[in-house]
């Protein structure tokens, strides 16, 4: 196992992850929490988009997004994705890969009560990744499901969370010179201990 100190010090990759991202919390400007997310069609080709991350349990990362948009047919048709945080400001960013299920319980339910309410509609009137007539077509669209649900919806049945179960995190910070500083926390499954290597830049 690798020997490690200072800011990559600790037992817990997910406490790390949390650590980081408080951390980026006090010094970026917008969004500290952003993920690259990072999927692949039926034929194979990759994609990837910005999404927030909006929870770490003990076990796994969790987004929100429409389960009939292109990254969710990715990710039902997979059942894995990655994705990289990268802060600027703290020079530091994390890249996971992992196995996906969906988080479409209390927890979905929760969170997305705790959206603003032109969010929640939002969510209802937006058919996400399909194609768009005009701004005047979506707008319309929230007309008629905030006519229809009211000032308090429920979660629609076609939204709700993806928990990503990692089997490899890495942890990179910038050195001088190009000579960074590379963790990566590898398992073959989430039954099995971690193996911690140092990498070279």
């Amino acid at each position: 196992m690798a020997e490690r100190s200072g800011k990559f010090a600790g037992d817990d990759p997910f406490a790390l992850v949390r650590s980081w991202l408080a951390k980026a919390e006090a010094s970026e400007i917008n969004d500290p929490n952003a993920i690259a997310l990072s999927t692949v069609d039926a034929s194979g080709m990759p994609n990837a988009r910005m999404v927030l991350l909006k929870d770490i349990t003990d076990d796994a990362f969790i987004f929100y997004t429409n389960y009939e948009s292109a990254k969710a047919q990715e990710i039902e048709q997979a059942k894995a994705a990655a994705f990289v945080m990268h802060w600027k400001s703290l020079r530091r960013q994390v890249r996971v890969r992992g196995t996906v299920v969906r988080e479409d319980g209390p927890r979905a339910d929760e969170y997305y009560a705790s959206r603003s309410l032109k969010s929640r509609l939002g969510a209802w009137a937006s058919k996400q990744s399909r194609p768009l007539k005009n701004r005047a077509t979506l707008m319309a669209e929230v007309a008629r499901v905030t006519a229809q649900h009211g000032t308090n919806p429920k979660r629609p049945p076609f939204w709700g969370g993806y928990r990503i179960t990692p089997v490899e995190i890495e942890f990179w910070a910038d050195g001088d010179f190009r000579l960074h500083d590379r963790y990566r926390w590898r398992r073959e499954n989430p039954s099995q201990p971690w193996q911690i290597d140092r990498l070279n830049p």
